[in-house]
């Protein structure tokens, strides 16, 4: 059969003509599809190093009025004088920082930390006094008449010394808890298992005092890391002040008792 030129290929011989592109889409949903994937590369990321909310305040409060606590019932030889100073000091101290931030910690500013860490530097000096003052008394043979009192007495120490040196690392850690909530620093100053083996926790997890708690008393009865690395230097200083504090505290204290009860 015969066709007309108008019925032949217009392109005979030659290439397909290229099949139309698909329209481009506007320009809204290509951001909205740009935000939601940022959102989904931000999601994978482990919550320690992403921005979260802040820490509740019940924790290290709680660990400070028992700090305080234990300051009021020490015996007033090993106290600084008058003994309601520190405790009064230390009170107003955190009131400030319960009534700037009451609930959660992500207040970020200088006068902020500078009180939190004023804090933490008072209760550290309290607690150092009172152990210096024990030291010195059991070396001299003035502390320690009856072993049940040394022993609760160098227990209340050693057992401030723990909170104390919790809330040092709580307090350094990446900046402290408000800079951790924001994410600021990628590179932690201890290594928690969850940091290397984030299959093994929640997805949501990330440091809070009380793990900075154990980490502190492990620290104390071990004198030595267990399953938290310190990787900066000053995490690392940190722990060997603890560790030989503890170690000399516990080691005259227990001698001491000893040696009554023989």
């Amino acid at each position: 059969m015969n066709h007309s030129p108008t019925d032949q290929d217009p392109n005979p011989g030659g290439p397909a003509p290229d099949a139309a592109a698909p329209p481009e889409p506007p320009p809204a949903r290509r951001d909205a599809a740009h935000t939601g994937l940022a959102e989904a590369e931000r999601l994978l990321e482990p919550a320690w190093r992403r921005v979260t909310r802040g820490e509740p305040r019940w924790a290290s409060t709680i660990a400070v009025l028992a700090v305080v606590a234990i300051q009021l019932t020490l015996p007033g030889r090993l106290a600084v004088h008058p003994q309601e100073l520190m405790p009064s000091v230390e009170l107003a101290l955190l009131l400030a920082l319960f009534v700037a931030s009451p609930y959660r910690i992500e207040r970020r500013s200088r006068a902020y930390r500078a009180t939190g860490l004023t804090l933490t530097l008072v209760v550290g000096g309290a607690n150092a006094y009172s152990a210096v003052r024990l030291v010195a008394g059991l070396i001299r043979g003035t502390e320690g008449a009856a072993a049940g009192t040394l022993l609760l007495t160098g227990g209340a120490i050693w057992l401030s010394n723990i909170v104390i040196f919790a809330l040092l690392y709580w307090e350094l850690d990446r900046g402290g808890p408000a800079a951790r909530a924001q994410g600021e620093h990628d590179v932690p100053d201890f290594l928690f298992v969850q940091m290397q083996s984030p299959e093994l926790a929640p997805p949501h997890w990330e440091p809070a005092f009380f793990d900075y708690f154990y980490l502190s008393f492990t620290n104390s009865t071990a004198f030595s890391p267990t399953d938290v690395m310190p990787v900066t230097r000053w995490a690392k200083a940190l722990m060997l002040v603890q560790s030989a504090v503890s170690l000399l505290t516990v080691v005259l204290v227990v001698a001491r008792a000893v040696n009554i009860l023989d």
